[in-house]
């Protein structure tokens, strides 16, 4: 057996076991690559090249930029931007997908728009009451035609224009891409649009983030924040000062309720028993004049807990957040005495509300018994230290919660230097772009925009084990002739007839080969057996080299077809049979596109 033929045999077993779908995805491609080293197709230095591919790096190095970008509070902004531009209605949210998207791919490439706008695409699907997976095949059609709009949009596009230079001495520029690439857009927005509701599946993934763009309402309701609670600090002159606390804390009534009394600067609940000093808090509940009438007579100064902390007030912004605590079982914090209004020594926090039982304790001070859930407000640094914390549970992520929330952080401006800086890198190519990529990735984390441990987690690490596992099948097929010995005799058929169908068939055959392995290795299977074809018939390079580039970019019917479906298939849910059902017919148009425009804008004969 011929080692094309072998090849080609493990390629058919892999593609079926990504269909069966009983297998983890990245299981499948690492066992394709041990089958082609013990049957000698690849050696050792075969075996790992996808490790040390320049695709891997930068697939990595764009994880990280993207994590810079949602850690800033840019994602959270351009996803606020395009909830109010798409609205809810479904067209309106696909429409608002597809361009973002599509521009970003055509200044960062595909993948890196990919992963940049998967949270983004998220967060307004769940606006629009929609299924994220039925956007987020939507967005990496949107990312693969929206790289067909320039030069620098993928590495295809990079590749063919080498090859027409060679062919003719004379390339593409850099914006002729978009001649194809505008219609391609607006024919995948208006494809998706017409059949994506019934033929993208109805999944819900287990790996998308909490949702909390509705978390400060639904806080405010289910701790009554409504309910005004006051912290009135003693000044030099309040005639309270050397009395002891029972006698300062007013008595209850309708109006205004004693809830308890604090120390100065945080300290902890004084006993009745103690004086009052200049600095000490006294907390209240009650109707905001009487309050003011209280603090008045008393020479208090008045800060309103709850009050500002409305839907509306500061209680989430840069420097500031919430989080709900769980009191565990056998907790050091079991007996301790908290109220509503309280400020916590140790940190800062402030103790907004507390539950008991599913209810609120209401304004009087308690002490901590095991499951009480308590609503605390301070500093982002002491929030996330709560997570940190062995006494107590927290019951959401404040880092999920405030990249959510909190749009444009203060290190937003920094991501955005360095995201603009990346994409001037790539689109002038005065480096590789993996090397662009690379710079950009570290001076997210240099300049403090993301942590080191950050930016490890940030990378998706089984998509980069799946792509870099493939890569030698992609080497194997074109080192032991597997691809040439199908695609020699297709192109052999049509060498004498019409130009269009030679066309056809080249789409087809690059279309095909896309599928199961890298668009940029089916480019460079395909380009010289187009370039020998277009020589027999007459025909010019470029146009030739054109259709090529647009049918490697139909990259639509499987998930490993690009990294960029890789992306999108764990946050959707998405199983390997889901996207040829859509991208069967986003790939008819895309041919139709090409047979129509190319022609026009770089005529067959030359």
């Amino acid at each position: 057996m011929s080692d094309a033929t072998l090849s080609l045999i493990i390629l058919a077993v892999t593609i079926v076991l990504f269909i069966w779908n009983r297998l983890p995805v990245g299981v499948v491609a690492i066992g394709s690559a041990l089958a082609l080293y013990f049957c000698g197709l690849v050696d050792l230095a075969g075996l790992t090249s996808g490790l040390g591919d320049s695709v891997i790096a930068f697939i990595a190095a764009l994880f990280v930029v993207s994590e810079g970008l949602e850690a800033s509070g840019i994602t959270a902004w351009a996803g606020r931007l395009l909830t109010r531009a798409a609205g809810n209605t479904r067209v309106r949210v696909l429409a608002a997908i597809s361009v973002l998207a599509a521009i970003l791919a055509a200044l960062i490439t595909i993948n890196g728009a990919a992963a940049a706008l998967v949270p983004v695409t998220v967060a307004v699907a769940r606006h629009a009451a929609m299924l994220p997976s039925k956007t987020l095949i939507p967005l990496a059609y949107a990312c693969s035609a929206g790289s067909m709009l320039t030069l620098s949009g993928s590495p295809v596009n990079v590749i063919v224009n080498d090859a027409a230079r060679g062919a003719t001495g004379d390339g593409f520029g850099y914006f002729d891409f978009g001649v194809v690439g505008v219609p391609l857009v607006i024919l995948t927005f208006g494809v998706v649009a017409l059949f994506g509701d019934r033929l993208l599946p109805d999944r819900q993934s287990t790996t998308l983030p909490a949702d909390f763009s509705n978390y400060v309402g639904t806080v405010v309701d289910h701790y009554g924040l409504g309910n005004r609670i006051y912290r009135l600090h003693v000044g030099a002159e309040s005639p309270f000062l050397g009395r002891s606390v029972r006698h300062v804390t007013p008595g209850d009534s309708d109006d205004l309720v004693g809830i308890a009394a604090q120390g100065g600067h945080g300290a902890g609940v004084l006993d009745g028993s103690l004086k009052v000093e200049n600095g000490d808090v006294i907390v209240v509940s009650g109707h905001g004049a009487q309050v003011e009438q209280f603090a008045r007579d008393n020479d208090l100064t008045v800060e309103d807990v709850a009050g500002r902390h409305s839907r509306r007030g500061r209680l989430i912004d840069r420097d500031v957040g919430i989080t709900e605590v769980v009191i565990p079982p056998r907790s050091e914090w079991i007996g301790t005495e908290v109220f509503p209004g309280m400020v916590r020594p140790e940190d800062g926090l402030l103790v907004l509300s507390i539950r008991r039982r599913s209810k609120d304790v209401g304004a009087r001070t308690v002490a901590l018994a095991e499951g009480d859930t308590m609503l605390v407000h301070g500093p982002w640094r002491a929030v996330d230290a709560l997570a940190e914390d062995q006494r107590l549970l927290v019951v959401a992520s404040s880092e999920q919660l405030r990249r959510q929330t909190v749009a444009l952080g203060r290190t937003a401006p920094r991501a955005a230097v360095i995201l603009v800086a990346m994409i001037a890198l790539l689109a002038t190519g005065v480096v590789p772009a993996v090397v662009a990529g690379l710079l950009g990735a570290l001076a997210m984390v240099i300049t403090n925009v993301v942590t080191s441990e950050q930016a490890y987690r940030a990378i998706s690490w089984p998509t980069v084990v799946l792509i870099a596992a493939l890569i030698p099948m992609s080497a194997a097929i074109t080192n032991s002739g597997a691809a040439e010995q199908i695609a020699r005799p297709i192109v052999d058929l049509v060498a004498d007839q019409s130009p269009y169908l030679l066309l056809v068939i080249l789409f087809l055959l690059t279309a095909a080969l896309g599928q199961v392995i890298s668009n940029a290795a089916t480019t460079l299977i395909v380009i010289p057996i187009a370039l020998a074809a277009a020589a027999d018939i007459g025909v010019d390079p470029l146009p030739v080299l054109m259709l090529v580039c647009t049918a490697a970019a139909a990259a639509v019917l499987t998930p490993i077809a690009t990294p960029a479906n890789m992306i999108v298939m764990n946050p959707g849910g998405y199983r390997f049979g889901d996207y040829w059902r859509l991208g069967i017919v986003v790939m008819v148009c895309w041919l139709a596109v090409a047979l129509a425009v190319i022609p026009l804008v770089w005529p067959l004969n030359p």
